[in-house]
C-alpha cells in the first residue's frame, strides 16, 4: 500500500497581489531559464505565501517546469519535439514559414501557463526543477511572460 503524508493545513488571508511582465529575448529554438528572474520578482514584491502564475502571451512559444541539472535533458526534449512536429511534414498553415505550424503543435503539447505554490517567499519547486520558456521558432523573438502573485506579504 502506498503511504502518503502531508503537512497540516494553514489558513492565511489573501493580503497582496502583484504582477509584472518579463520580456525574454530568445536566440531561436531552445529553452531559456526563467527561474532566477521569477525568484527575483517574488523577492522584489516581498512575497510571503500564496500562488504564483506565469502566462506566456504567444502561440509559438511555451512554458514548462523541467530538470535544471543536466542540459542534455533539454537537448533531448527538443529532439522529441522535433520528432513529434517535424518542419517538413507538409503542413497546410505555413504563412510565416516552415517552422510556424510545428511551433503551434509544440505549444499545444506543452504549457502556456504555470501555477506554482509559494511558501515563505520561495517557489515550492523540486530539487532539480527550473522554470523555462521554450522558443519553438527558429529565429530570435522577444517573448512576453506575465507574472502574477496572489497571497500574503512576507514578514
Amino acid at each position: 500500500m502506498t503511504q502518503m503524508r502531508r503537512t497540516p493545513a494553514r489558513r492565511a488571508p489573501v493580503t497582496t497581489q502583484a504582477h509584472a511582465r518579463l520580456t525574454v529575448e530568445t536566440r531561436g529554438q531552445g529553452f531559456t531559464d526563467l527561474t532566477r528572474e521569477t525568484a527575483a520578482f517574488l523577492e522584489e514584491i516581498g512575497a510571503g505565501s500564496g500562488l504564483l502564475v506565469l502566462f506566456c502571451r504567444h502561440t509559438s512559444a511555451s512554458l514548462t517546469i523541467q530538470e535544471n541539472a543536466d542540459p542534455d535533458v533539454r537537448r533531448d526534449l527538443l529532439t522529441a519535439l522535433d520528432r513529434l512536429a517535424p518542419r517538413d511534414l507538409g503542413w497546410v498553415h505555413d504563412l510565416e514559414g516552415p517552422d510556424d505550424m510545428p511551433a503551434h503543435v509544440r505549444t499545444l503539447v506543452t504549457d502556456s501557463g504555470l501555477f506554482i505554490p509559494v511558501i515563505d517567499g520561495r517557489m515550492v519547486l523540486g530539487t532539480w526543477q527550473g522554470l523555462y520558456l521554450i522558443e519553438h521558432r527558429d529565429a530570435p523573438h522577444a517573448r512576453e511572460v506575465a507574472l502574477q502573485f496572489t497571497g500574503q506579504a512576507g514578514n
